[in-house]
């Protein structure tokens, strides 16, 4: 004896059921517009039958066998299918019917929503597809700022530059650099001495020169200073032996000269400076 099941596919029983629906008028399609509709028993049947299609298109959607392209299309009508049962679940409250909004959505634990595309999911096997997988890996984390005192704990005379010559590099450059300005200088010195561009005229003085000397001139007394020392066999009366005007202006001349190679020349300067009076002759 043959199933229910069975015998519902027979091709006299498909027959009989559509020559029943023929005469009770026939089965009515949805509206494309859930707007169309004004029955509020025949929206929710719709949307029951937008439910059945869900189902079964979600049974379909766990084959992974399908292919990249039918998985797709399959996730899209579902996508779809759920839009539409929104729009039926909005119709149903206007027409004063039951609110499906606040029960539990159908199905929501089989699909993965794409973070940053609210409403589009995910469904079965389309969640392993090229380019949807990566969707849902969680991002690594942005490593922490670093804070203030933090950067100043690295912060040394290294990062000032204050090392730079300990490297053994730089020290050697300078030292070749300063040696070929030094050479340029003299070089020409000696040009503009040859075309006589240092000669003075006779009747040009030096300004400092000659304040230099009329403040020493004024500090040496015209006269031999005598002084009070006291020793050990008493008091008595010392003469100071006062130096002469040239004596004077060559210790001024000296001490100007040594004043300014502490100022300004380096030990290599120094030596440079006395190798090239050396070759100069002077």
């Amino acid at each position: 004896m043959a199933r229910n099941a069975e015998k519902a596919m027979t091709a006299l029983a498909r027959w009989h059921k559509m020559k029943t629906e023929e005469s009770r008028g026939g089965t009515e399609r949805r509206p494309y517009l859930a707007s169309l509709c004004s029955d509020v028993r025949k929206a929710e049947r719709f949307r029951v039958e937008i439910i059945r299609e869900i189902s079964k298109k979600m049974e379909n959607i766990q084959n992974a066998g399908l292919g990249e392209f039918r998985l797709r299309d399959l996730n899209d009508e579902i996508n779809k299918l759920l839009r539409e049962k929104r729009h039926w679940e909005y119709r149903i409250m206007e027409l004063g019917g039951r609110d499906y909004r606040r029960a539990p959505l159908v199905m929501t634990e089989e699909g993965r929503e794409v973070p940053g595309q609210y409403g589009y999911k995910y469904f079965g096997a389309a969640r392993d597809l090229p380019g949807v997988k990566e969707l849902f890996e969680k991002q690594p984390e942005a490593p922490p700022r670093k804070t203030r005192g933090e950067l100043m704990q690295n912060v040394d005379a290294e990062y000032f530059g204050y090392r730079d010559e300990e490297d053994g590099v730089i020290v050697p450059l300078e030292q070749e650099e300063e040696k070929k300005a030094t050479l340029k200088i003299v070089a020409e010195w000696k040009e503009k001495k040859e075309k006589g561009e240092f000669d003075r005229p006779e009747d040009e003085e030096d300004i400092y020169y000659k304040a230099a000397l009329d403040a020493m001139e004024e500090a040496i007394p015209d006269e031999p200073e005598v002084m009070e020392v006291e020793d050990g066999s008493g008091r008595h009366l010392v003469t100071v032996d006062v130096p002469s005007q040239q004596e004077v202006e060559d210790a001024i001349v000296r001490r100007k000269k040594q004043e300014l190679l502490e100022k300004y020349a380096s030990e290599t300067l120094m030596q440079q400076s006395a190798e090239a009076r050396t070759l100069l002759g002077l």
